[in-house]
């Protein structure tokens, strides 16, 4: 049995077998620390026990402007994120689980239908398929065909990352976006703690260096993803936090966008952003990312590569953005500074969260 196989077996085992819910975690790694959205918790409040009681992820990946959108959750369990996406994103999306795990998928096939009734969306707009994230041509997962990926606690499962990055940058269409938490680490795992399937299953042994992360992107043609949240994992487990010693871990919400245009670095354009309004349950701002949270009616100066993750995405049409890339400034210095208003490009000014 090969290493990767070895990883799939062990990891079908955990959540299928050794964990019935969520109570059964030895650590805290696979929770949410992240607070809810008001409009997340009413949806929550909808989706049955049995579902909400084999959740096992560790953030809350779930971006504004999904409307219609077609959305891809990798390692879906039994369709927490699954349900509570298609509510959000409308009866126009088309919102695909997947997962290797057969018990996993079991809950969430059963509750298939009255999950949708309940939550008053077609039955259509979701679809669970069995699948290794490594692979998801096998799944039917085609080029070029998925506004925005997300996956809970994960990708650290994964026998190998890159090839899951790889798959992900394949499926997503130009412009599209990916929006995940996950457990990353302060260095590299010992291959000790790699191999150790407890560690492993609670999503320590597999969380990727932050740095070999940013290594991994680069490499598939996304230099710049941005950390929306970062909360540190405390070791409550005596026995695990003898193993695991000096490392630091942290459950993380990152996005990153499939766009050529991004540098490696923030450089300065002279280019300013306005958030015009328009997305759902999200009158007064939107955030962008830890250092980004743009008001509604009020410019901020952006680098180009903010910019463009704001004009070459779904973002567009909400954003309006002055200037361009024809005249260089060099290294962006004021991520977030706000410097200039909507009267003094001219406009008749605009109200602030």
């Amino acid at each position: 049995m090969s290493s990767a196989e070895t990883i799939h077996k062990n990891v079908q085992q955990y959540y299928g077998e050794t964990l019935s819910t969520n109570a059964d975690l030895q650590t805290t790694a696979c929770c949410v620390p992240d607070a809810i959205p008001k409009q997340h918790k009413e949806i929550l409040a909808k989706i049955h026990d049995d579902i909400l009681s084999k959740f096992y992820g560790c953030g809350s990946p779930l971006p504004a402007a999904l409307d219609g959108c077609t959305i891809l959750d990798l390692g879906c369990g039994t369709g927490r994120d699954v349900f509570l996406a298609a509510a959000l994103a409308g009866p126009e999306s088309h919102v695909i689980g997947i997962d290797m795990t057969d018990e996993q998928l079991e809950v969430a096939r059963r509750h298939h239908k009255p999950q949708c009734a309940a939550l008053g969306i077609p039955a259509s707009t979701v679809e669970f398929r069995k699948g290794i994230i490594e692979d998801l041509a096998a799944s039917d997962i085609a080029d070029n065909s998925v506004d925005v990926v997300i996956s809970n606690c994960v990708i650290n499962l994964a026998s190998c990352k890159e090839t899951v990055f790889r798959e992900i940058f394949r499926v997503l269409k130009p412009g599209g976006e990916l929006y995940f938490s996950d457990v990353y680490a302060d260095r590299r795992i010992p291959q000790a703690l790699i191999d150790d399937p407890i560690l492993h299953g609670e999503c320590l042994g597999g969380a990727l260096y932050d740095e070999d992360f940013r290594r991994i992107l680069s490499r598939l043609g996304c230099p710049d993803s941005r950390v929306v949240s970062s909360s540190p994992i405390a070791m409550t487990n005596p026995a695990v936090e003898a193993l695991t010693g000096d490392i630091q871990f942290f459950s993380r919400t990152i996005r990153a966008f499939k766009l050529a245009s991004l540098e490696d670095r923030c450089e300065d354009f002279g280019q300013a952003a306005r958030y015009k309004g328009g997305i759902s349950n999200s009158p007064h701002g939107v955030e962008l990312d830890d250092h980004h949270y743009f008001c509604k009616g009020k410019f901020e100066l952006v680098c180009g590569n903010t910019a463009a993750m704001l004009q070459e995405t779904r973002f567009g049409p909400y954003f309006e953005i002055v200037g361009d890339h024809s005249t260089h400034y060099g290294i962006f210095g004021g991520c977030g500074e706000t410097i200039i208003t909507e009267a003094d490009l001219g406009g008749d000014g605009g109200g602030c969260c």
